[in-house]
């Protein structure tokens, strides 16, 4: 299903890689060394907290996976699920991202905890914009998938066997954009500290506006059809 992404989603899709890596960044160094991005790390703490019977950490990290979820869903009711084009439905969802990561940092300095779990939902809100399109082929916010591409390349190649260039391009893509956002993150976040968060959140707005500006230019106007 990737041979179906159109080409201008290429530059998007690092850039939300790039928007991913230094998210996640913010919350390894900031948020208690919690990554944000993806679950896999505290659903294993989730099960830490449930086997030593710590009811305040069991809440927390439901929350962080519920927050994730919830904005996987909003993704889910906002976006249509059978075709990838610029408008008002993906300005949408990356306008709420934007506005949670921008909102996060501000909770967070006042001491709110919930700043933390705006932040996991913008993370689900992005990682779910171009997966539903590509068939969980594309995964922009952890780059797990991507390496065991690689290395399936690496195996293939050693066979004879040639790469899928397209998908090779894919991984690099993502696993790239991902790095330099970390890069980049890390650099800055003695200065910005959570607010460190409004770099990701600029690149979502971003990547809203040429959404926006789609939609108004094929929106049909009311004397087309004379």
């Amino acid at each position: 299903m990737i041979n179906r992404l159109p080409p201008w989603i290429w530059p998007g899709i690092w850039l939300l890689a790039f928007a991913a890596g230094a998210t996640n960044v913010v919350g390894l160094i900031s948020f208690q060394h919690e990554g944000l991005t993806h679950l896999t790390g505290n659903t294993s703490l989730l099960g830490i907290a449930i086997a030593q019977r710590s009811s305040a950490s069991t809440i927390h990290y439901l929350l962080i996976l519920a927050s994730f979820v919830l904005g996987c869903a909003g993704t889910g009711l906002i976006m249509r699920d059978d075709e990838l084009t610029l408008g008002w439905q993906e300005a949408a969802a990356l306008g709420l991202s934007a506005a949670l990561l921008t909102i996060a940092p501000l909770l967070l300095e006042a001491g709110h905890v919930s700043g933390l779990y705006l932040a996991a939902g913008a993370c689900g809100l992005q990682n779910s914009i171009v997966t539903g399109y590509s068939g969980s082929v594309v995964r922009t916010t952890h780059v797990s998938g991507m390496f065991t591409d690689l290395g399936i390349f690496l195996g293939r190649s050693l066979r004879g066997v040639p790469a899928n260039r397209r998908r090779l391009i894919m991984s690099s893509t993502v696993i790239s954009g991902f790095l330099l956002g970390g890069v980049v993150c890390a650099l800055v976040i003695d200065r910005l500290e959570y607010r460190a968060l409004w770099i990701p959140a600029g690149i979502a707005a971003g990547l809203a506006l040429p959404c926006l500006i789609t939609e108004f230019r094929t929106k049909p106007t009311p004397d087309s059809g004379a």
